[in-house]
């Protein structure tokens, strides 16, 4: 499992800016950057080099943050790969609460939140390229 930040925000003009300018004013380098919205508020959900420092840099600026665990799968830039993954997912009965990728190259980063802890682990034992913490951020 690796740490997502996860942020909170009043759906007010500016409020993603300024959170963004916390993490930038702490000296930490943000990844990746999904914000999903409703009418009252939004969730943004971040990969940085250190979730820790960034979490805190958050709340101690009054913001509602907290750190989950996911899971990364890198897959292949390709028709299909995801498609295998959702199928491994579906035939082991593991309920995805949420999900979003990004690109890196040739390579696609599959990021899902599960109920199960040891998804990556059996994740590996199927032969997906399950990241490590260290290939996404620093261990702080």
């Amino acid at each position: 499992m690796i740490s997502q930040l996860t942020v909170f925000l009043e759906n007010e003009e500016g409020r993603l800016a300024s959170a963004v300018r916390t993490i930038s004013n702490a000296g930490i380098n943000m990844q990746a950057l999904f914000l999903a919205d409703t009418a009252d508020f939004g969730i943004l959900r971040i990969f940085c080099d250190t979730p820790k420092k960034a979490c805190a840099a958050l709340i101690d600026a009054g913001y509602r943050a907290k750190l989950i665990d996911v899971v990364a799968v890198k897959v292949s830039n390709k028709p299909g790969e995801l498609a295998n993954l959702m199928d491994y997912l579906n035939d082991t009965n593991v309920n995805v609460e949420y999900a979003h990728c990004f690109i890196v190259g040739e390579y696609a980063y599959d990021v899902l939140k599960v109920s199960d802890p040891s998804l990556d682990v059996k994740l590996s034992a199927a032969g997906f390229d399950v990241c490590k913490p260290e290939d996404i951020y620093v261990i702080d």
